[in-house]
């Protein structure tokens, strides 16, 4: 259970710390970070008021039938949001590798590229 909502720049700083211990922390990614923080923060909000809520999933309609409670649909939109943003900030375990494999290729193809040069 939620008992404390981390606030949005606790979670910017964190973010902040952690890609730069990875290495992958530039400037240009901030205001990039400044919108996954935020979207984190929603979140753990939301998450909070769904527990208070019961965890009620589903909604009646007018018709006698159900629907997904609004705040379900919202919580889904939300974490594919952060999925998004926290592969573009390399802040998972794929996107990380990934751009590693990547970094690596790229130096090596410029080391092999480099011993091809010539003299004009």
């Amino acid at each position: 259970m939620i008992k404390n909502i981390t606030s949005k720049e606790t979670i910017k700083r964190r973010t902040m710390n952690d890609m730069k211990k990875m290495g992958t922390h530039r400037s240009e990614y901030n205001r990039i970070i400044d919108i996954y923080s935020q979207l984190i923060n929603q979140y753990l909000i939301l998450t909070k008021k769904f527990q208070e809520s019961g965890f009620e999933h589903e909604v009646p309609t007018a018709d006698g039938s159900t629907k997904k409670a609004p705040i379900v649909a919202t919580l889904e939109s939300l974490r594919k949001d952060i999925l998004q943003y926290s592969d573009r900030l390399c802040l998972n375990a794929k996107s990380y590798s990934d751009r590693e494999t990547e970094t690596k290729t790229n130096s090596s193809l410029v080391d092999v590229l480099s011993k091809f040069e010539t003299d004009e």
